[in-house]
């Protein structure tokens, strides 16, 4: 490993992702990244519906992430119109990425294209090329499609699959695993943002072949509806039974700050509690974890971009 520039690949999806990213920036490291693409919410899920394209908005956030903080085309990308008509609520950024995609008939060309124009630090990989969506089996033995429908079902997710099955990665994200000296999951929805990944095929078994230093960073709380009274054991249990009972990540990076009652209040009022540290299990499943204080010093529970990079740092010296 070269210890002064490491080459650290991080796999996820959504906000954590990002916040992950904004701090490993500033870090001097060789940054490729492995987005989820399975998100049918919000913009990215009706542009998915109406012109059956890839969900552009966890790669747009990694990329606005990965960017100069006030570039101005940064900030064109953040751009999110706010009208009467069938624009209201997109985004610049995913509407460009979208046509891009148009343009050159394919979406991870549009990604590197756009990594581009934005001058991002580092690379960025949508975990497929191809058109995916997931397929939830909960608790009750009933089957739903579709990442939002499993997550506001309001049951217990048993386990997630890729709709297709086969669905396979870039060859540029599989030669991104075989060459890291570190592998990063997470922080992030541990069915929607961090499992879909797994689930493309020979991503599992690339990450497991890998000689890299491979981290695995919890969430903070629990998120109702897909992870409600899980601990950390229970988190890492479930990536491992989704990769064929392979445990991938043998590091674990956990927060130790414990946030204001009133945070807490008001977010166990959405029923979302503290992610409970089992450390007696952790200890019993051979795994090594550093608990560090990484909370924002804000009004929302979750990392700091750069305590979140520092921890991740002083794991690899471990």
């Amino acid at each position: 490993m070269n210890s002064s520039r490491p080459r650290i690949l991080s796999i996820g999806g959504g906000t954590g992702l990002s916040t992950l990213l904004r701090g490993l920036k500033n870090r001097p490291a060789h940054l490729s990244v492995i987005v989820t693409v399975t998100d049918d919410g919000g913009s990215s899920g009706r542009l998915r519906e109406e012109l059956s394209v890839m969900p552009p908005g966890d790669i747009r956030n990694c990329m606005i992430a990965l960017s100069e903080d006030e570039n101005l085309m940064s900030r064109l990308f953040r751009f999110r119109f706010n009208s009467k008509g069938e624009l209201h609520g997109h985004s610049f950024g995913n509407l460009f990425l979208t046509a891009l995609a148009g343009v050159t008939g394919d979406f991870a060309e549009a990604v590197r294209l756009t990594s581009e124009v934005l001058a991002i630090k580092g690379v960025i990989y949508p975990s497929t090329n191809s058109q995916v969506s997931l397929r939830g089996l909960l608790n009750d033995d009933s089957w739903l499609s579709g990442e939002t429908k499993i997550t506001t079902s309001g049951k217990k997710i048993k386990r997630i699959f890729l709709d297709p099955a086969d669905a396979k990665p870039l060859d540029a994200a599989l030669e991104a695993i075989a060459t890291a000296d570190v592998i990063t999951l997470g922080p992030g929805s541990l069915y929607t943002s961090l499992i879909p990944n797994l689930l493309v095929k020979d991503i599992c078994d690339s990450v497991r072949r890998s000689r890299a230093t491979k981290i695995y960073v919890q969430n903070i709380m629990t998120q109702p509806g897909e992870t409600d009274g899980m601990s950390v054991a229970d988190h890492v249990e479930e990536l491992a039974n989704h990769c064929a009972g392979q445990q991938l990540f043998s590091k674990v990076l956990i927060n130790c700050g414990v946030p204001s009652d009133q945070l807490l209040a008001k977010y166990q009022a959405e029923n979302a509690i503290l992610v409970k540290i089992d450390r007696e299990r952790l200890a019993a499943m051979g795994l090594e974890w550093v608990e560090r204080d990484m909370l924002s010093a804000d009004d929302v529970i979750r990392h700091d971009p750069d305590r979140l990079a520092k921890a991740v740092y002083e794991m690899i010296t471990l």
